[in-house]
Formats: structure tokens, sequence, C-alpha cells
């Protein structure tokens, strides 16, 4: 039974499962505490405000601030995975966090710890993805408090980084060179299934302590999950071609190249692929009376999410708002323009806040390609990572290797490069009235480039000569659009 007055801690909520999970464990009447390491990205959520619901900046490196955070807090949920943050590291860094945490729940005696791990079979084979996911798991079941562990296979859902690699390579490839896992098994389940088992296991006490495993409701292998999306999109079925020789590695370089996601998340990623990752018990279905959607049905839920553009958190969400790095401060070179726009203040903001994505920059896009193109051969994440929403923005999203650090309403808009550079960039803009003439607003757009060393100085320098097409082109672009947006919206209500 429901015992809405509990309160429970949120890990991960700026993060794809969390970022959705906490909303519904709202609307369900708990009272959330969610732990962040960025206050300001948590506050941009369309729920941030609501009653129930309590911000703590917290991190999990400190045992000490953890165990404070977890004061008066009931059930927790664990839901942090560095893969993304920490690079090649990330296994190592997680079993740090997760005995971390594991010592502060013990230490604030809450009553279970719930965490969402991954599928697969102990053993020599498992990839170091997985091995990772369990190893987890132990950590935090090292201590008194027991731990309900929730184990699931690829997630699918729009945003979600293992189900927006397939989505890529079928989209952009008819003939797909494909490693020996294409025809591995698996047991995929939708991010609305993944949602209500997280949420169930509160209200059931018998699963306290047990390691469930959920999936959908059918087994099949990667080459059936291409051909069924191919057919949703309506797009050609897709010849595939089986090479024993394609190491994880290669395939994580091809998966960066063609799809959004870096080689960082993708080889790991990839490795997993190799391991069957099948449901071996039925604690769910007999504590969790819950029937799953069919792998058709929620890849056809996910396409129709991201065709409406109705994306409430994606994989690119966990990147960290960073400040300044050890070596900031010292030179810092300056691009600033600023043009006057014939536009109502809040339509300039709406067309600065579609920049990039389909949307592209409002100029020179075949430049932008090239510089997107050129990132991701250094391993960066190029243009093709997009954006979650076409027309909103909150502070942490990524917009194609840019993330937004800082908005204001109809007042800036600031964004930092994630793309590889030799130096840290920052693009401002900022509106303001112009009090000389009411009917025209100011639009003033700011580069900034801290170079890191000799090499990030004659970067500055090489790249220059190409601002005034660029920044240029996109400063009048944005005017012109946001100029052409207000008189249609005049004519219209005339």
């Amino acid at each position: 039974m429901k015992d809405s007055s509990k309160t429970i801690l949120l890990t991960g909520a700026t993060g794809y499962v969390g970022g959705r999970l906490c909303p519904r464990l709202l609307r369900a009447g708990y009272k959330v505490r969610v732990l962040t390491r960025s206050v300001a990205k948590l506050k941009s959520r369309p729920w941030s405000d609501n009653k129930r619901l309590e911000i703590v900046e917290s991190n999990l490196e400190d045992v000490e601030s953890l165990t404070l955070a977890m004061e008066g807090v009931d059930e927790a949920y664990y839901l942090v995975h560095s893969m993304q943050t920490a690079g090649a590291a990330f296994a190592q860094h997680d079993e740090k966090l997760a005995n971390n945490f594991a010592k502060a729940a013990s230490a604030a005696s809450i009553s279970r710890i719930i965490y969402l791990g991954g599928l697969g079979e102990m053993g020599d084979g498992l990839s170091e993805h997985l091995y990772s996911r369990q190893s987890v798991a132990n950590c935090l079941a090292s201590t008194n408090i027991p731990v309900t562990t929730l184990r699931a296979a690829m997630i699918i859902g729009s945003g979600s980084a293992s189900f927006e690699i397939l989505r890529f390579l079928v989209e952009r490839l008819p003939l797909m060179v494909t490693p020996k896992w294409v025809n591995v098994k698996c047991q995929p389940i939708s991010i609305l299934d993944t949602l209500y088992y997280l949420e169930a296991v509160l209200s059931e006490p018998k699963t306290i302590g047990k390691t469930i495993d959920i999936g959908g409701s059918e087994i099949l292998d990667y080459e059936e999950l291409i051909h069924t999306i191919a057919e949703l999109m309506k797009i050609p079925k897709r010849l595939i071609i089986r090479v024993p020789l394609l190491t994880p590695r290669l395939s994580s370089y091809w998966i960066h190249l063609v799809t959004p996601l870096s080689s960082k998340i993708a080889r790991p990623l990839a490795e997993g692929l190799r391991n069957e990752v099948i449901c071996r018990e039925q604690t769910a279905a007999t504590l969790l009376e819950h029937t799953p959607l069919s792998a058709r049905e929620s890849i056809k839920r996910a396409l129709h999410d991201s065709l409406n553009d109705v994306i409430p958190t994606a994989w690119s969400d966990a990147g960290r708002i960073s400040g300044d790095h050890d070596w900031a401060g010292g030179k810092v070179f300056t691009d600033s323009r600023t043009t006057f726009v014939d536009a109502k203040i809040e339509d300039l903001y709406k067309v600065i806040k579609c920049i990039g994505g389909k949307k592209g920059y409002y100029a020179a896009n075949w430049l932008w390609e090239v510089r997107g193109y050129i990132d991701k051969l250094f391993g960066g994440p190029g243009l093709q990572r997009g954006r979650r929403s076409t027309t909103n923005l909150e502070i942490g999203d990524s917009i194609d290797f840019w993330r937004v650090i800082n908005l204001r309403e109809n007042k800036n808009l600031k964004l930092r490069a994630e793309m590889k550079l030799p130096g840290v960039a920052t693009l401002l803009f900022e509106i303001e009235s112009d009090p000389t003439d009411p009917s025209r607003v100011a639009l003033k757009q700011t580069a900034t480039f801290k170079p890191r060393g000799l090499f990030g100085i004659l970067y500055w320098y090489l790249v220059k000569p190409l601002h005034g097409i660029v920044f240029d082109g996109m400063l009048n672009g944005i005017a012109a659009e946001a100029s052409r947006l207000s008189i249609l919206k005049d004519s219209s209500n005339a």
C-alpha cells in the first residue's frame, strides 16, 4: 500500500531516468528530496517549484555532507552513473560513489536503497559496463541497509542513449556492417514500464532486499529491433552484414561518427551488446502486477515523442555544468557584436532559444557543419547531438556541441562549448530595450575564449577571420527572423 507521507531521497534527478521519475513521485503525493551538484540546473525543470520538492546541493564525494542530506529520509533512489563524466575510469568512480552512498545511508538509518542496475549474468564474459552495474549493487549492499535492485536491459524511450544509438544507425545507414552481437538476445523495456517498476517497489514491502529483473513483454535480437525501427520509421529495410572482426573499440568509433554519442559512452555500451540480457527470474510478475509493453509498442511511442518534440529528458542531460578550469584566467579573447532589431523582446528571445539543432545557426550553416565534422573526428560531440526540444531550453540542456549554462527569460542565454578545443569558449546573447526607440531592441552577442597554452592562442587567431562570416551572419540572421516573426504576429492580430 502506498504511503505518501514518506520522504524519498532521489539522486540523478537531472539525468535521463531520474528526471522523469521525480515528477512521477511528486504526482503520486510523495515528498521528494533531490540531491544535486547544480541547484540552478535542477531549478530550471518545470516541476522544480512543487511544494513537496526539496532541493539540496550535495556532493557524493563527501560522506559527511551526504549523511546530513539523508537525515529524515525514509527511502532513497540511487540513479547515479558516471560513464559520461568520468570516461575510462567510470567503473572505479562509480564504486567509490556507491560506497560513499551506502555509508551515508547507514549513518542516517534510512530504511532502504532502491537502485536501477543492468541485466546480465556474472562471469568472465561480462562487459565492463554491465560488470560495473552489478559491482555498484554490491557496494550499495555493503552495509546494514537493505537494497532493492531493479535490473533492466536496453531502455527504449525518446532520448535514451542505447535506443538513440540504434535509431541513428538505422536512420543513417541503409547498409549496416555489424559485429556478431546483432544476433544476441535481449529483452528491452520501455521507459514507461521502467518508471512504473521504480515507483511500484515503494509500496510493496516484499521487494525489500530483492534483486528484480525487469523487461518488456518479448525477447528478440538486435537485428529484429533494427528492422522494427526501420519499419516504424517508414524507411526501407536495412541490409545487415555481420563481420566477426569488428571490435567494441572500432564499433564505438563508428557509433561516434554516425550518431550523437561520444566514443567514451559508445564503447562500454557497444561492449555490453555482446552479452545476452534477458530476465531470469519472475519477481516483477508476481509482486508487481503489471503487463509491460512490447518492443514494437515501446519503439512506436519513443519515435512518436521524438517526432512531436516531447522529450522530457535525454541522455545528454547528465553533462556537468562546470565552473572555470584550474588553468582559467589570464588572457581572455572576446568578440562582441551588437545590432538593433525591430521586434518585440519576447519574439527575439524565442528566436534565440531555437538556435542549433534542426534550425541551425541562421547563417553559414555549412561552416558550422564542417566544424561539427572536424569535432567528431577529434572525439567531440559534433552537431549530431542536436537538442532535446526544438523550442524549449533549460539550464543543462545540450545544443549540438554547446551546453546551456545560464538563461533568463527575455534577458539572456549563455552557452559553453563542449567541442574539442585548446581552451574554454562561451557564447552569450543579451537583450536590452533601446532607450532611444521603444519599437526596437538591442541584441548583443559576445563570444569569449580562454586559451590553454600557446596552441590555444594560435587557435584563436587561426579562426578569427571566420568570425565575420559566422558571428555577423548569425547575429543578422537572428535579427531578421525575429523581425519576421513580430510582423507575422502583428498582421495576424490586425
